[in-house]
């Protein structure tokens, strides 16, 4: 089950455009804002994300075949088929 989860979480992520975007609702509109927060790209290695972004805060097991990894940034978290990623979600900014 959390395998189907995950797996459908993914699929959704990939489909949508917006993963490398803000999402706001202005006056029940919703609207896309480009994000500014340097992230990982579809198809880069877990070497090279580690060499550009440097070691995750958190790293998740494989999970599911194919094996899917997801880890987490301070600013984003990547999601890995294998050894390439599939995916990373820029996570919403933080109130101070």
């Amino acid at each position: 089950m959390r395998t189907r989860t995950l797996l459908a979480v993914l699929i959704a992520c990939a489909v949508c455009a917006t993963a490398a975007a803000e999402t706001v609702v202005v006056d029940g509109h919703v609207q896309i804002a480009p994000t500014t927060v340097p992230h990982p790209h579809r198809g880069q290695t877990m070497q090279q994300v580690v060499r550009i972004f440097g070691a995750p805060a958190k790293r998740y097991p494989a999970i599911g075949h194919p094996p899917m990894t997801r880890w987490d940034y301070r600013d984003f978290s990547v999601y890995f088929e294998y050894t390439r990623v599939i995916h990373a979600v820029v996570h919403p900014p933080t109130a101070n």
